[in-house]
């Protein structure tokens, strides 16, 4: 699903097949201290591979899935040449980076840009200002972010150093989900027989299935470590559309970043990332030396019918003299419909908030909204809705009961030179239609989502608080993660059933709340956050 925002004369706020979009006015955005400079030369190119017992060919950057790894300092800016040696066109996004006033450069296709058409090439620069730990890149045009997609690691700034203890070493640990066969051609088809979208074969640790999938034992990712050390995972979860608990056998590991923001530590014995969120984890090796598995299971919210999720694995090995036994699997990676599991981890996630790393939580707030996510059908027609269920409509995401249509213009070009035709300002701020959301009956006319080219328009500098509200409808989707483009929002409160806008705001955290660019709204639940239009552009709210 995606969306965004615009603030007036500079960002739109608007709707994309589940998502909004905001357009933010012009105004003054704070100064960051300028540092270093630093160039990538990114080439779309495919290549063969072998996974599952079949060959494949996928798009990489530079023949590498995951693709290269951004390393910069917090402030830092970065310019890509992107080239695109592929068959279709393609963009390139800067998951997490805020780019202040830089919305040209954050690419969403239809939104910022147009695609990189085949044979061509874009430069993006990409601003980094107060985001610090890990982030990372991916297409975002279609699902070419299957296999578009890499890490990007900030260091914090000349001087100074992270706000726990220095680690001996880190890795970064790419999630990343496999589809067998031509994905952008079964997608394609899908859309036009109206079938559900592709779902995957299995699941990745850097680019490889390991132990449990089939033809793969062979090429497990392996991480050599020293015993007595202290090493600092990046974990980035660039799954398309699942949610994926992560273990490690033998080891609990501690939560120190979220989203490129630093977090209240959090000791555990696994995590759950939504997809496009990023997690810095510390992890000790103190345990026997030997060899673990790293770990990783979907977490399921469909239906009892749906298969249990596949096992994506790698080894840690630590080094030195002793007998290579089967490695140890994780003592509790939860099972993949466990959701006590996923939101009890969610729950513990807090902001530092403290003297070095404060906060500030929008306390008048002068824009509510109030959105529902919701699965729903577009008539087969796309005209003709008094229908029934089940009549070959077509599956799609909506917000506030619309979809979104790509414009051959891109947003952005058609505000900053004032075309109209492309786009409107009138994305609504509550449901068209108010019902039961999370009932399991329902009238089935509310299924039925309009297309539109909508966008939220908000003044710069206007306090916002949005409710995100699951619905039941076409049986409840699984949960649905939010991406905010352009912004790091605080996630004030989260809930189960429907929202209550007298007692839920009772419990809203606006003392320690996490920060972030990625949350989940619960599976027939929902989800309160906050942010400041500040800045301006056009800014995206999508449904990852």
């Amino acid at each position: 699903m995606k969306g965004f925002f615009q603030s007036q004369n500079a960002a739109t706020h608007g709707l994309i097949l589940a998502g909004c979009v905001l357009l933010l006015s012009l105004g003054q955005f704070p100064s960051w201290v300028s540092a270093d400079v630093h160039y990538y030369d990114f080439v779309l190119k495919e290549i063969n591979v072998s996974k599952l017992c079949l060959n494949d060919t996928i798009l990489t950057v530079n023949g590498f899935f995951p693709g290269p790894v951004i390393r910069v300092r917090k402030g830092d800016t970065v310019y890509v040449n992107v080239t695109n040696q592929g068959h279709y066109g393609v963009t390139l996004h800067w998951h997490g980076v805020k780019q202040p006033k830089n919305s040209w450069s954050d690419g969403p296709v239809f939104v910022t840009q147009c695609p990189i058409q085949p044979g061509a090439n874009f430069t993006y620069e990409v601003i980094f200002s107060d985001e610090e730990g890990t982030l990372w890149w991916h297409a975002h045009s279609d699902w070419t972010r299957v296999t578009v997609h890499g890490a990007i690691v900030i260091l914090p700034e000349e001087g100074t150093t992270y706000p726990f203890p220095e680690p001996d070493g880190e890795e970064v640990i790419v999630l990343g989900s496999w589809y067998n066969g031509d994905l952008h051609k079964e997608i394609n088809e899908d859309l036009e027989t109206h079938a559900d979208i592709p779902h995957s074969n299995g699941y990745l640790i850097n680019g490889e299935l390991g132990d449990f999938a089939n033809c793969s034992r062979g090429t497990t990712y392996r991480w050599s470590v020293d015993y007595g050390k202290r090493y600092l995972l990046r974990i980035v979860n660039a799954v398309v559309d699942d949610e994926l608990f992560f273990a490690i056998g033998g080891h609990n590991i501690t939560v120190v970043g979220w989203d490129g923001s630093y977090v209240k530590p959090v000791e555990t014995s696994y995590i759950m990332l939504s997809p496009g969120n990023t997690m810095d984890v510390l992890l000790t090796t103190n345990r026997p030396p030997g060899r673990y598995y790293m770990a990783s299971r979907q977490f399921l919210t469909e239906s009892r019918d749906s298969p249990d999720g596949y096992i994506g694995s790698a080894i840690i090995e630590y080094t030195g003299d002793y007998n290579f036994s089967f490695p140890n699997f994780p003592n509790y990676l939860p099972q993949s419909r466990d959701m006590k599991a996923a939101m009890t981890f969610t729950s513990l996630i807090k902001s530092l908030a403290n003297e070095d790393y404060p906060i500030s939580v929008p306390m008048n707030i002068t824009t509510r909204m109030f959105i529902t996510v919701s699965m729903s059908e577009l008539c087969s027609d796309r005209m003709d809705c008094n229908i029934t269920a089940g009549s070959g409509n077509i599956l799609a995401s909506s917000m506030n009961n619309i979809s979104w249509v790509n414009p051959t213009v891109d947003i952005l070009q058609a505000y900053y030179r004032n075309i109209s035709g492309y786009y409107t300002t009138d994305f609504p701020d509550w449901p068209l239609i108010m019902y039961n959301f999370t009932k399991d009956s329902y009238d089935y006319n509310v299924s039925i989502t309009d297309q539109g080219t909508k966008v939220k328009v908000l003044n710069y500098n206007e306090s916002a608080e949005i409710v995100f509200q699951g619905t039941a409808l076409l049986g409840g989707a699984s949960v649905h993660p939010m991406h905010m483009h352009g912004y790091g929002f605080y996630v004030v409160g989260m809930g189960e059933g429907n929202f209550n806008n007298e007692t839920d705001p009772l419990t809203y955290n606006l003392v320690d709340p996490p920060k972030a660019n990625t949350f989940i709204v619960p599976r027939n639940g929902w989800l309160a956050i906050r942010f400041v239009a500040n800045n301006p552009g056009m800014i995206y709210f999508s449904i990852t």
